[in-house]
């Protein structure tokens, strides 16, 4: 994953489009943890979760604009990297989760709705763990003037907050999470696979 993000941040054209990508999932996560609120049962870590969430996918936006003000200005197929797998990546893995959690759970409704946003996203609190730092030693490498230190620090804590969330949800909700963790992988394997040949297609066209 590293060579890959170097070669990314290398090109101003994929960069930007990378930028755009992780700026589409935030948003979507945001979205996602929207959709699964309460109608009035909100508490203050769900409504903190998709503030920050959103924010997450303004600043990568606005980091755009270091590398390319004329592109990536919406969320299109064509100014995305992987289009087809990023748009599908978190609505697959809520799909997959519900079913698993339907099983394991016996749940119906809001309690599934809810219990699905507490495992999607510690599964992918857990990845952002994983990315991110390894995104800012490629920016750090290039020397580049985009940074995502504070989405890391952020997402540190986020995923404290979920843990915390978990234990009171189940207490073997740790063996449930590894599944879920099973399925993120999976589509995250797809997802980079995905990225990486449209990298190579990209490299084999400037040469």
């Amino acid at each position: 994953m590293q060579d890959l993000l170097e070669q990314i941040v290398g090109s101003n054209f994929l960069h930007a489009r990378w930028l755009n990508t992780l700026s589409f999932m935030e948003n979507a996560g945001a979205r996602k943890i929207s959709a699964c609120e309460h109608p009035t049962l909100v508490d203050f870590i769900q409504l903190k979760h998709a503030a920050e969430e959103h924010r997450h996918a303004y600043y990568l936006k606005k980091q755009i604009a270091k590398i390319d003000t004329e592109n990536c200005k919406t969320y299109q197929l064509h100014e995305l990297l992987a289009p087809h797998q990023t748009r599908h990546y978190l609505h697959q893995l809520d799909m997959q989760t519900c079913r698993y959690l339907k099983t394991a759970f016996r749940l119906e409704g809001q309690p599934l709705k809810y219990a699905a946003y507490l495992f999607v996203t510690y599964a992918i609190e857990v990845r952002a763990d994983l990315l991110y730092p390894v995104y800012q030693a490629a920016l750090d490498k290039a020397q580049s003037r985009v940074m995502v230190r504070s989405i890391i620090l952020e997402e540190e804590g986020h995923l404290e907050e979920m843990i915390n969330q978990l234990n009171h949800f189940d207490p073997n909700w740790e063996t449930h999470a590894q599944h879920v963790r099973t399925l993120e992988q999976q589509l995250f394997d797809t997802w980079m696979a995905a990225v990486d040949h449209e990298v190579h297609q990209y490299a084999a066209l400037q040469q």
